[in-house]
């Protein structure tokens, strides 16, 4: 028996030294493929990384809540700047503290202000004295000199505003009402576009502007226009003089009906609608959002043609290009992408347009999307989204530096803390 025994000791000995022998010569391995991994990782892709912060914002005082949130834009303080659709977009049950069925909840005003740390510094927006408010306001801008630009793609939207930081009103470009079919009354229609007055050549009023961006450098305010009109136009700062404008390919703008997309046929010769961004690099680059088209569309400031590229080309529906960001670098060497189908944001070289990764999926958690729609980033290349339908919120995703790339989809998993 106790030989038995020492047998049993002895082999149990050699079996755990062997085993632990293996665990090492395992661990030698890997601690091997991963110097050579991390040796090798420098000749893949190379992409931004990013952590969604599920405590930012704060909450809304006076029982306010969001509507389809609309744009989003940061300023020169890093104040970052929403417009939403406020009560209009709430159901019933969602604001039954201002029709006094219960004590929660209201709509926010449709401007909000919000620093670093989420506080609201902000809020104003709708109808006021002098000025006529979007019936579906839609994009927001803060450019250089402090004034706030909202466009609108309601029905009878055809102009734009311009406010200070504080909500004073100080030009309205274009008229309300000036889009719409020879004969009508004010008001537009969602139908086919035929026979409406104004379009895309007119020199004063537009056709449901999506966003607005204006270049510090000359002052020139660049339209996405946008719903009904199919054209980037460019205006002065000051004034709101139309200086140019163009459409697809740097072509005449045509407002004739177009067929379906279909993503085995050719590339069309015209943007669809809508035409839901136009945002300028620091190299003087125009990326444009033909949002339907899945593409995006790069031109000088005059309106020349350059480069274009698809992106995940059989999405239909509305589209997979939705708004555009860039990264904080000087040379600005990534651009974010908005897909409020595949509800995710695309990273992308600027240079060549290759998609690199993407990161989030369809929810309604921190790092999910319901409607992705507009996109902007801070001096601290932190990125923030708003969403539209029934997303209704903004989201921050904090910057984590530069890293490989090891999935082309990242999911909502990606973006998540590590420790939860």
């Amino acid at each position: 028996m106790p030989r038995f025994s020492n047998f049993s000791r002895n082999r149990n000995w050699l079996v755990g030294g062997a085993f632990a022998a293996l665990l090492v010569g395992l661990g030698a391995a890997s601690l091997t493929m991963e110097k050579v991994a991390t040796a090798a990782a420098p000749a893949g892709d190379m992409a931004p990384k990013f952590e969604v912060d599920p405590l930012w914002p704060k909450p809304l005082p006076n029982h306010w809540v969001l509507g389809s949130a609309i744009g989003v834009w940061v300023d020169s303080d890093d104040h970052v700047w929403i417009v939403h659709r406020t009560s209009a977009t709430l159901a019933a049950a969602e604001k039954t503290l201002e029709t006094k069925d219960g004590e929660c909840c209201a709509g926010a005003p449709p401007v909000l202000e919000f620093d670093q740390a989420g506080n609201l510094l902000r809020h104003w927006g709708g109808p006021g004295q002098g000025y006529e408010w979007p019936d579906s306001n839609h994009g927001i801008f803060i450019d250089h000199k402090g004034n706030v630009w909202i466009g609108g793609n309601g029905g009878p939207d055809s102009h734009i505003l311009k406010f200070t930081k504080d909500g004073k009103f100080l030009a309205q470009y274009g008229k309300k009402g000036a889009r719409r079919k020879e004969g009508a009354k004010a008001g537009g229609n969602e139908g086919d576009v035929a026979g409406f007055v104004g379009g895309s050549l007119d020199q004063v009023s537009f056709g449901r502007v999506a966003k607005i961006t204006v270049d510090p450098k000359t002052n020139e305010a660049y339209i996405s226009d946008g719903y009904l009109n199919k054209r980037v136009a460019v205006l002065d700062g000051d004034t709101g003089k139309m200086k140019r404008f163009w459409g697809a390919y740097g072509n005449k703008p045509d407002d004739a009906p177009m067929p379906a997309y279909d993503p085995a046929a050719p590339l069309a010769q015209q943007f669809r609608n809508p035409v839901h961004c136009a945002d300028l690099s620091n190299d003087q680059q125009l990326y444009v959002c033909d949002r339907v088209n899945n593409r995006i569309q790069v031109f000088t400031p005059q309106g020349k043609f350059i480069k274009e590229q698809v992106y995940t080309k059989d999405t239909k529906n509305a589209g997979s290009v939705w708004d555009v960001a860039f990264s904080k670098d000087p040379e600005q060497r990534y651009m974010y992408i908005a897909d409020g189908v595949n509800e995710k944001v695309k990273i992308v070289d600027r240079q060549t347009l290759k998609e690199l990764t993407n990161f989030g999926d369809g929810g309604r958690q921190p790092g999910q999307f319901y409607g992705a729609h507009s996109i902007a980033t801070d001096s601290k290349g932190n990125i923030y989204t708003t969403e539209t339908y029934e997303g209704k919120r903004v989201q921050r995703f904090l910057f984590k530096g530069v890293g490989p790339v090891t999935s082309q989809n990242q999911g909502a998993a990606g973006v998540w803390p590590a420790s939860r």
